[in-house]
C-alpha cells in the first residue's frame, strides 16, 4: 500500500511539474497587449517603402466562399436574404442589397492570429502573452485584453522564404519539417538577411492544394520548433505561411500541441498569418518586397480575416 501511494504521488508531482512552465513576460512592461508591433515604427515604414520600385502589386489572400475549405466545427456562410433586398426608391428606381455573414470569421480561410488565440495551462491557471490569465480576459463577449483591435497596421519590409525552389521541388512532402538550416540557406541563397521588423512568408507549396480541400491540407509540412526560434530570435514581427498553421502538422513531437503557436504568440507576442496565397510572389520570384495589411477593428477578437499585400 505504501508503495501505491508513493507511486501515486510521484505521478501526481510530475504531471503538475510538467504542466508548471514560467511564465514569459514582455519586454515591453507589465500591461502590454501590443507584442512585437512594437518593433514597427517609422523607420520600418520609410524602409519598407524604398522597396517599392515597379509599382506593382500582389493580393495573398484566399478567397471567402460558402465551399471554402472549413476544418473542424468552423463555418462559414454569406447570404442575401429576400428581407434584406430593398427599393426601388425615388424616381430613379434605386435598389440595394444587405448580406449576411454567419461565421467563425475570424479563424478561417486565410487568417491572422491575435495574441489570445492560443494560451497555456500551468497548473489550474490558462495564461496568454504577457501573463494575461484566461479568466481574467476570456468572456463569452470575446477578449478583455489582447483584442486585435489593438494590433493596429503593418507596413514593413516582407521577406518570403520560398522552401520548395530552395529545393527544387513543386511543393514540400506531407510532414515535412522545415529546419533552421533550410531557413538559413534560403535566405543566403538569395542574398538575403533578416532585420528587426520584418515579416517572413514561408512557401511550404501546400498552398496548391487549397481548392482540394480540407483532408488535402492536412500533416501540412511546415516550420520546425528550431526554425521557428531562430526567426524569433531575429525579432521579427509576424510570420505567415501557405499551410493551416505556419507550423508542421503533425509537429516534432507527438505530445506538444501546436507548439510553434507557444513559442511566438505566447513568448514573444510574434503574430501568425495562415492559408496565405504565395503562389504568384513564387512565380514572379519577389522574395523582398514592402508587406501592408490591418486587421479588422473586431474589439475583443482572437484573430481576423484578411488580403494581405505584397508591394514592390
Amino acid at each position: 500500500m505504501q508503495r501505491v501511494t508513493i507511486l501515486l504521488l510521484f505521478l501526481i508531482g510530475h504531471s503538475l511539474f510538467s504542466s508548471c512552465q514560467p511564465i514569459e513576460y514582455s519586454e515591453w512592461g507589465e500591461g502590454d497587449q501590443r507584442g512585437a508591433m512594437n518593433r514597427l515604427g517609422p523607420e520600418q515604414v520609410l524602409a519598407a517603402s524604398k522597396l517599392i520600385r515597379q509599382g506593382k502589386t500582389i493580393e495573398l489572400g484566399r478567397l471567402y466562399s460558402n465551399d471554402m475549405p472549413l476544418p473542424g466545427k468552423r463555418s462559414y456562410q454569406l447570404q442575401i436574404p429576400d428581407s434584406l433586398r430593398f427599393g426601388p426608391y425615388g424616381d430613379n428606381k434605386v435598389v440595394f442589397n444587405v448580406d449576411v455573414v454567419e461565421s467563425t470569421l475570424t479563424q478561417i480561410g486565410t487568417q491572422f492570429d491575435g495574441l489570445g488565440h492560443v494560451g497555456r495551462r500551468s497548473f489550474w491557471t490558462d495564461y496568454y502573452y504577457n501573463g494575461f490569465k484566461g479568466s481574467d480576459i476570456v468572456t463569452e463577449n470575446g477578449l478583455t485584453k489582447l483584442g486585435v483591435e489593438q494590433v493596429g497596421a503593418f507596413f514593413t519590409r516582407g521577406i518570403l522564404i520560398d522552401i520548395p525552389a530552395y529545393k527544387g521541388v513543386e511543393q514540400l512532402e506531407k510532414g515535412y519539417i522545415i529546419s533552421e538550416a533550410d531557413v538559413r540557406g534560403c535566405l543566403e541563397q538569395k542574398g538575403l538577411s533578416l532585420r528587426e521588423g520584418d515579416v517572413v512568408l514561408v512557401r511550404t507549396g501546400q498552398g496548391q492544394l487549397w481548392n482540394q480541400g480540407v483532408k488535402a491540407m492536412s500533416q501540412a509540412p511546415g516550420l520546425g520548433i528550431a526554425a521557428v526560434r531562430w526567426l524569433a530570435a531575429q525579432k521579427i514581427v509576424m510570420i505567415g505561411a501557405d499551410n493551416n498553421a505556419v507550423e508542421a502538422t503533425p509537429g516534432e513531437h507527438p505530445k506538444h500541441a501546436i507548439e510553434g503557436h507557444e513559442e511566438l504568440l505566447i513568448k514573444h507576442g510574434i503574430y501568425l498569418f495562415e492559408n496565405l496565397d504565395l503562389e504568384a510572389l513564387s512565380r514572379e520570384q519577389v522574395y523582398e518586397f514592402a508587406f501592408s495589411y490591418a486587421p479588422l477593428k473586431l474589439k475583443g477578437a482572437t484573430g481576423s480575416p484578411g488580403n494581405p499585400v505584397a508591394i514592390f
